[in-house]
């Protein structure tokens, strides 16, 4: 059983020998220049305003979830738009669009609760 995965053990050293090799290599044969602009974070070529420590509105975090989480869900319709000629061909096509009709009728449900308590409007 150790046989089979010798392949990906030495290909795991290899890796790591490669990553170490370079990291070695740019230590001892890079410049090393000190410069009061190198430890400052890099804004765009602006120079940088305020903390970076600054602290958001829970409506940002908000809205931020309900867009992964409505983006996903879009994922699945994709999918299932992808596979619905297939569900047509073997006969479970009615059933199928049944399953994905009530999924969509949750999503606007849940669009609609989301827009009702104002957790689509910015400027609260």
């Amino acid at each position: 059983m150790v046989e089979s995965y010798l392949p990906v053990l030495i290909l795991f050293v290899m890796v790591v020998a490669f990553a170490f090799a370079n990291m070695a290599l740019s230590e001892l044969g890079g410049r090393k220049r000190k410069n009061v602009g190198k430890g400052e974070p890099y804004e765009c070529g602006m120079e940088p305003e305020g903390n970076a420590r600054l602290r958001l509105s829970i409506h940002f975090y908000l809205v931020a979830v309900l867009f992964i989480l409505f983006d996903v869900e879009s994922v699945f319709l994709v999918l299932w738009a992808v596979g619905a000629r297939s569900f047509a061909e073997t006969g479970v096509g009615v059933f199928v669009f049944a399953e994905i009709a009530a999924f969509v009728g949750l999503l606007a449900l849940a669009l609609a609760y989301v827009w009702r308590k104002g957790g689509l409007e910015w400027d609260r």
